[in-house]
């Protein structure tokens, strides 16, 4: 039986010293991640908290997926290679989390 739980796909950037790649991340993001089969939403920007509690990252990416089989087959995508390619180039650190949904 093929699995059918949503699978919400993390991401969070801290943005290298003195470069604040917001805009070009979320643009490449919505670009490219949202022609990917089985993606069902994609959303991404800066915080909007005001608890501070967001250890140093810059920017956060959620990519909602049909299933655990859709977000296996987007890793290696050509659709999300410019995206990985721009966050290991503009980010210090990233961290990703994944979750059944």
């Amino acid at each position: 039986m093929a699995e059918t739980t949503e699978v919400l796909h993390v991401v969070l950037a801290e943005w290298n010293d003195g470069v604040d790649a917001t805009a070009r991340a979320t643009e490449l993001s919505d670009e490219h991640l949202t022609t990917i089969d089985g993606v069902l939403s994609v959303s991404s920007g800066p915080t909007v908290s005001g608890e501070g509690l967001e250890g140093g990252f810059d920017w956060m990416l959620v990519v909602r997926f049909r299933d655990r089989a859709a977000l296996d087959a987007y890793l290696p995508h050509p659709e999300h290679l410019p995206v990985a390619g721009f966050l290991r180039d503009s980010a210090a650190r990233v961290v990703v989390f994944d979750i059944a949904a």
